[in-house]
């Protein structure tokens, strides 16, 4: 079942590293994820749901607002503005640290949005959100980060997030657009799977390339979570992106997180028509 073709994964240098730091690249490189418990406050988590519900509400009322995931799931694309604690997300040591560690000291910020698995969302198909990198078939190396920020205390019966460790070095032989694979390979994915319940304040990371998927939200309760993504320098994933800040914004913005920012600096904010799309996941209405 474990007789896959498969990336060789590099070996992260960790010397100097703060210890928590080294272990977090140790364990992205292995497993494929990792997290920190209690990184925020339940407040500041509070906050960043209140934030997410508004910009939800504004997204469902106007054209190309949310994108579908799946059956009452949606994936919504927001501007820095849009979130009270982004400077202390994006400028929290532990972030920064393994931002640097893995995709080196002039990693980009291109990505801020959210996941909501609404009551009633069904279990999405295994798959990696976009395909592998040539570089990381070819070197092992991890170009790109996704963090996850709950904006809730997740429970069984809220479709957690469900990720099969080590999985991010799989080839795509025979993967559906290089992201999804074929329902022959489920087998290992359930062996392999763990589900993640974190509660608010809590933070992961991950390489997008990791097999994953949402589970079926059998509560009456929404699950949103946000995700920060983050590029080594050529990776390319801000082109899939319509970020943005404006002037007086980004002038606010310490000098350690603004050299990170690779999104247009602007006068007004646009809103955002959402073309982070993945067609597997679609599956009938949202």
């Amino acid at each position: 079942m474990n007789d896959v073709p498969r990336a060789t994964p590099a070996s992260p240098d960790l010397d100097g590293l703060d210890p928590a730091i080294a272990q977090t690249v140790e364990a992205l490189y292995s497993d494929g994820i990792d997290g920190r418990k209690g990184a925020f406050s339940a407040e500041w988590a509070d906050a960043l749901r209140e934030d997410i519900e508004a910009a939800y509400a504004d997204a469902l009322g106007r054209e190309g607002g949310a994108v579908g995931r799946g059956p009452k799931r949606h994936y919504v694309e927001i501007h820095p503005e849009q979130m009270r604690g982004w400077v202390e997300l994006v400028d929290h040591p532990w972030v920064r640290g393994v931002c640097e560690a893995v995709l080196g000291p002039d990693y980009q910020i291109v990505e801020l949005g959210f996941d909501v698995p609404n009551p009633g969302a069904k279990d999405q198909p295994f798959h990696r959100d976009f395909p592998m990198p040539e570089e990381t078939r070819e070197t092992g190396r991890l170009t790109s980060l996704a963090f996850n920020v709950t904006a809730v205390d997740t429970t069984e019966d809220m479709g957690p997030f469900e990720i099969a460790p080590t999985t991010q070095w799989d080839l795509p032989e025979g993967f559906e657009h290089e992201m999804f694979p074929d329902t022959s390979l489920y087998p290992r994915f359930h062996e392999l799977a763990v589900r993640k319940y974190p509660q608010r304040g809590d933070i992961s990371v991950r390489s997008a390339l990791t097999i994953h998927r949402g589970t079926a939200n059998t509560s009456d309760r929404a699950r949103p979570v946000l995700v920060l993504g983050v590029d080594a320098p050529g990776a390319g994933n801000a082109e899939h992106h319509d970020m943005a800040v404006t002037r007086g914004f980004y002038e606010r913005l310490p000098e350690r997180v603004r050299r990170h920012l690779v999104c247009p600096v602007v006068d007004e904010l646009e809103p955002i028509v959402q073309k982070h799309s993945i067609e597997g996941l679609m599956m009938g209405e949202a």
